[in-house]
């Protein structure tokens, strides 16, 4: 898989033009938040941004800034996996996520040591995730991607319990970013 049929995925399943009132991230195109297009130097319409723009701030944001991009040259599923969540939650929280089970799999600290939970997947998380996956093999990826949606999971049905508006978007969610 390249970075481009990564972003490409990304973007086929957050679509096109969209501002509903119930979504605080308000009008998105092709899943780029107005803020973040903003940020990026993009000062058109929402609604009219190329989809080459988006693949931009795409790679930029949740891709290359985060370290999602040496995930990965280790992993290309779980770094798609991490881009995804990322998109949807903050390239943060999907780190988060990715340290916090290498933590829990990681037989005390005997496999690889113990990571910092902070939301930077930087060499250290990198370096866990080879060991991880060169100790556990093909069911290491497949347990990784399940301890990653897990947490996803979780953390919908927290965001729709504290903002009732987000219940709106739960059903989605769980279709289409929890595997």
């Amino acid at each position: 898989m390249t970075v481009d049929r990564l972003i490409d995925g990304v973007i086929g399943r957050e679509g096109g033009y969209t501002n509903n009132p119930a979504d605080p991230g308000g009008a998105t195109m092709w899943g780029i938040t107005e803020r973040v297009a903003r940020a990026n130097g993009y000062l058109g319409p929402m609604s009219e941004m190329l989809r080459d723009t988006a693949k931009d701030i795409y790679f930029e944001q949740y891709v290359r800034k985060p370290g999602f991009a040496a995930v990965m040259a280790v992993n290309e599923n779980i770094a798609e996996e991490l881009v995804d969540t990322g998109v949807n939650m903050g390239p943060a929280i999907a780190a988060t996520f990715l340290q916090t089970a290498l933590n829990a799999f990681n037989n005390q600290g005997t496999d690889y040591p113990d990571l910092k939970v902070d939301g930077d997947c930087g060499p250290a998380t990198v370096s866990a995730l080879n060991a991880f996956l060169v100790h556990r093999g093909h069911d290491g990826e497949i347990v990784m991607l399940r301890a990653l949606n897990a947490q996803q999971g979780c953390r919908y049905l927290s965001i729709g319990a504290n903002r009732p508006a987000s219940e709106a978007f739960e059903f989605g969610w769980f279709l289409r970013r929890v595997a």
